[in-house]
């Protein structure tokens, strides 16, 4: 077996397991707090992994550096959404989760944590991956290590470059504190001396542009030995900021960034009209109420006090940085250096349908993919075909997240132009993608598509698509459904799986299902499909459920999931309870999950274990052993309350024996085997990296499907 090694904790304390006080059992003991983990802690954690990926020296160098601003881009948006919920709760005064932690409490855990995050990160960043890129001869230059020539440039540059378009606020009675946008690169400078009206200086705010680069490579007869070097803006804002204050001494400059809650809320039933009052709400989101204060470490306590209390933040808010402040910017530099080296190597993914008619293809039998190994180009092609083939009639798609310049929306908008009847559900309220989603309706109206905005109240995060054909005297409906996107980037880099098929059953469902999302629809009743918000919880727990029937009786009970997050408290009592009646649970959870397992006599047959690689594990597979009739499902859910209880999502069976063994072969049991990207959850709360045991073969679950290519 694995053995789990290194603990994300990084040396802190792991929260102990309370114990149940003895005679003074709650009513149902499985809903004792201290059987569950903290979703927002246990997330944070998931981000330890992640980092834990660019301190790894197995990894190539770029691609460390890459992990390194995939986490702090991840605690961006940790902050922006779930820190800003638990500071709103907090306010309102809404009572504590399953785990019983109240939202104020939680505050003090979240910043102490985060601070542990954010230390790390700059660690990495300064003592680890910039010294290993320089000495790869890929140097990202700090002020102190700049010589004169290159100074020079960089004062040349700065000059002709970036002060045009620099606008300086002195603060002062006639100057009040500016509007911060949300994440943008700011310096606060301390100045002495006069101004050209005898105004004496005192502080100002300089706020970098976003139409600047964050990163400047200096040209090559500058580079020395190197064979790329850059240079930050923010160093060069730091170093060159006294040209904006001519006559006046410059005491200090400190670059500070405030992040702001970025969730949108929108009262549905008071609006006439969805896409245009979410026009209104992004217009404002980048100046929200503040969630966080990033601020140079060297920066004065009465310049902090005075951010913290224009900002309106407390002290559990504030962290300070030994570095640039917006270290996910370096994330460019992996893009501006051609080293192949330094990076993963490339791949070929397999092309399902290289030449042909993809209906005919699906017509003989269903067709699993498995992204990034299989390409998305057959979901492109099979939708290509359709808005050509004079035998296709009508197209329904549900896009939540599709890209910029998306192949799928070019393949609609031909369809619509063609003369198919197509409509498109399209998710106005998909976090972060809210303004291109606009813009993508925008687009397929124009072209003849009939595009509707889901269901009030409920975000429509099902991945569908469905084909209506005519065949001699009959029509038949051909349909992909997916655990992910309609997006050609995440699918080279998130591991998902989608399905192709033409099975009746399945496809009156989808028509089913679009009828309703289109239409007021009465209730329906799907035949193979479990549905958000009315049939996939209560599937779950039946099935959960029926595990512990067998295991008690004395046969086998066996479930493995593998999903992105966990923390809907009735799912996680229905594991409890069939653990506790015998059935072995294998649960692959890449994020937060708030199940503890291993406590005795609660879960001790439950094994929770976290892949991260150079792929994001995104897919989600549900298998129950069904006592030698396994039943194989995937789906676009989580095994989260918002997913369960309050979106639109689908789940559908692999009925094809064949598949549904190449899923349980290349997702479940590789990802149980992988024992150098997995990670065992404790008990108490702690991920522990596994290794192979003495005398077992290292198996990277991700590798080894690369390898098959």
């Amino acid at each position: 077996m694995n053995r789990p090694t290194t603990d994300t904790r990084t040396g802190t304390e792991a929260p102990q397991l309370v114990p149940l006080p003895t005679g003074h059992e709650p009513a149902d003991p499985l809903r004792d707090p201290a059987l569950y983990l903290n979703r927002e802690l246990s997330q944070l954690d998931f981000n330890f992994r992640v980092l834990a990926q660019a301190l790894d020296p197995q990894v190539p160098l770029l691609e460390r550096l890459r992990f390194l601003c995939i986490s702090c881009t991840n605690l961006d948006e940790f902050f922006e959404i779930r820190t800003a919920t638990v500071r709103h709760a907090a306010q309102l005064g809404l009572p504590p989760a399953s785990d019983g932690m109240a939202p104020a409490q939680l505050l003090e855990s979240i910043h102490a944590r985060a601070t542990e995050l954010v230390e790390a990160q700059y660690r990495c960043w300064n003592q680890v991956l910039r010294p290993a890129l320089a000495e790869a001869g890929v140097r990202i230059l700090p002020r102190q290590a700049w010589s004169p020539r290159q100074r020079r440039w960089l004062r040349a540059y700065f000059r002709n470059k970036v002060m045009p378009v620099l606008s300086p606020l002195g603060l002062d009675p006639s100057h009040p504190f500016p509007r911060i946008l949300n994440k943008s690169l700011n310096v606060v400078v301390m100045l002495e001396g006069m101004d050209a009206f005898g105004r004496p200086g005192h502080l100002a705010i300089v706020r970098a542009p976003r139409s600047l680069n964050r990163i400047v490579e200096l040209p090559r007869q500058l580079r020395g030995r190197d064979e790329q070097a850059f240079v930050l803006l923010s160093s060069m804002l730091a170093a060159f900021v006294d040209e904006l204050f001519p006559g006046m001494t410059v005491k200090g400059a400190y670059q500070f960034r405030v992040t702001r809650n970025s969730e949108l809320v929108v009262d549905e039933d008071e609006v006439d009209n969805l896409a245009s009052a979410l026009r209104t709400e992004l217009a404002g989101r980048g100046y929200r109420p503040a969630v966080r204060l990033e601020i140079a470490h060297d920066c004065p306590r009465p310049i902090v006090r005075s951010l913290l209390q224009n900002f309106e933040l407390p002290e559990n808010a504030v962290y300070y940085i030994d570095g640039p402040v917006n270290l996910n910017r370096v994330i460019q530099v992996h893009e501006l250096v051609q080293r192949p080296e330094l990076k993963y190597p490339a791949f070929t993914p397999r092309n399902r349908f290289e030449e042909g008619s993809v209906f005919e293809a699906v017509a003989r039998g269903d067709v699993l993919l498995h992204h990034p190994f299989d390409s998305f180009s057959a979901v492109l092609e099979l939708l290509k075909q359709a808005a050509v083939d004079p035998d296709v009639l009508a197209i329904k798609q549900t896009l939540y997240r599709t890209g910029k310049d998306s192949a799928i929306v070019d393949a609609l908008v031909q369809a619509a132009r063609n003369g198919k009847d197509v409509t498109v559900v399209v998710e106005l309220r998909a976090r972060f993608d809210e303004d291109a989603n606009l813009g993508v309706a925008d687009r397929l109206q124009e072209a003849g598509v009939q595009v509707v905005y889901g269901v009030v109240g409920y975000k429509t995060h099902a991945k569908m698509l469905l084909i209506v054909r005519r065949e001699g005297r009959r029509l038949r409906r051909y349909v992909h459904l997916g655990t992910g996107n309609y997006h050609s980037g995440t699918a080279r880099s998130y591991t998902d799986l989608g399905l192709i098929t033409a099975d009746p059953e399945i496809g009156n469902d989808v028509h089913l299902l679009f009828q309703q999302l289109s239409g007021l629809a009465p209730s329906i009743r799907l035949r193979r499909l479990l549905q958000s918000p009315f049939t996939l919880h209560q599937g779950l727990l039946s099935r959960i459920a029926r595990e512990a029937q067998l295991a008690a009786s004395g046969r086998p009970g066996r479930i493995v999931a593998k999903m992105n997050a966990l923390n809907e408290p009735q799912v996680v009592r229905a594991l409890y309870q069939a653990s506790q009646a015998g059935v072995q649970i294998d649960l692959i959870v890449r994020g937060a999950c708030t199940l503890r397992p291993g406590v005795p006599g609660v879960s001790d047959n439950i094994r929770v274990r976290s892949i991260v690689g150079r792929f994001l594990e995104h897919s989600r597979v549900y298998w129950f052993g069904n006592d030698g009739r396994p039943e194989m499902y995937c789906a676009s859910a989580d095994w989260l309350e918002r997913n369960l209880l309050r979106r639109v999502e689908i789940c559908f069976p692999i009925l094809d024996p064949a598949l549904a063994e190449r899923i349980e072969r290349e997702v479940l049991q590789n990802c149980l085997a992988d024992n150098l990207n997995a990670w065992e959850l404790g008990p108490d709360g702690t991920y522990r990296k596994c290794v192979p045991a003495e005398g077992e073969a290292p198996h990277s679950a991700q590798q080894a499907l690369l390898d098959a290519l």
